[in-house]
């Protein structure tokens, strides 16, 4: 959305794809997991009367038109990816398969996945959850519009402290909003870091390689 009020802000897909494909460069294995909030959110067409099941299917259909926006800004500066999504729809994107996801990974190919876990229900944290799982992930980055997970909402209460390092048990336990319940939980049982840190103003490779930036979620 980059500086827009709503939709695709073609500076923002740039952006982003130029630091995913600063980390390629070096040999790192990407997949991204889209959501679609800057167009539609299912949860808040539902106060309007609509039904939550169609209203997140309309939400699974707006990570594919932001799938398609940050493939095509990778096209620009010759990097190659591929768009993987959880619901059917073979004229725009290939349907996800685990063993594809882990092939074109090897490959160095950056692998943006949409359309959730194609369920309703489930949120894109709990998508990337799960991907991470699926693809075999060494870490989980979260990237927010925050520098890090605080006890409270930094924008309303200055005197907000944040967690360099914090435990999934206690996010959980604190119900900070970082990512909801079922990411969480899922990182937990099977033992995936999660890095939370601001995408507008960190560099994603500065996130991956100094664990100074942001906050990192792990083990007890």
């Amino acid at each position: 959305m980059g500086n827009q009020k709503y939709g695709v802000d073609p500076v923002a897909c740039q952006k982003i794809a130029r630091s995913i494909h600063e980390l390629t460069q070096i040999g790192i294995q990407v997949g991204v997991v889209i959501g679609g909030g800057n167009i539609f959110r299912g949860v808040n067409a539902t106060q309007g009367g609509m039904q939550r099941t169609p209203a997140d299917h309309i939400g699974m259909l707006a990570t594919l038109i932001n799938g398609i926006a940050l493939q095509q800004a990778f096209e620009t500066i010759k990097c190659e990816s591929r768009i993987m999504s959880a619901i059917t729809l073979d004229v725009m994107a290939e349907s996800y398969s685990w063993k594809n996801a882990l092939k074109y990974l090897e490959k160095g190919i950056v692998l943006i996945f949409v359309g959730g876990t194609g369920n309703p229900y489930f949120t894109t944290d709990s998508a990337a959850a799960l991907r991470a799982l699926e693809i075999q992930a060494e870490v989980l980055m979260k990237a927010t519009k925050v520098d890090g997970i605080y006890n409270k909402d930094p924008a309303l209460y200055p005197d907000a402290n944040k967690f360099d390092r914090i435990t999934y048990s206690e996010v959980l336990a604190s119900k900070l909003q970082v990512m909801d319940a079922t990411a969480i939980a899922l990182c937990r049982e099977n033992r995936i870091p999660i890095h939370v840190f601001n995408m507008l103003d960190d560099s994603l490779k500065d996130a991956v390689f100094k664990k100074a930036v942001g906050t990192i979620v792990s083990g007890e």
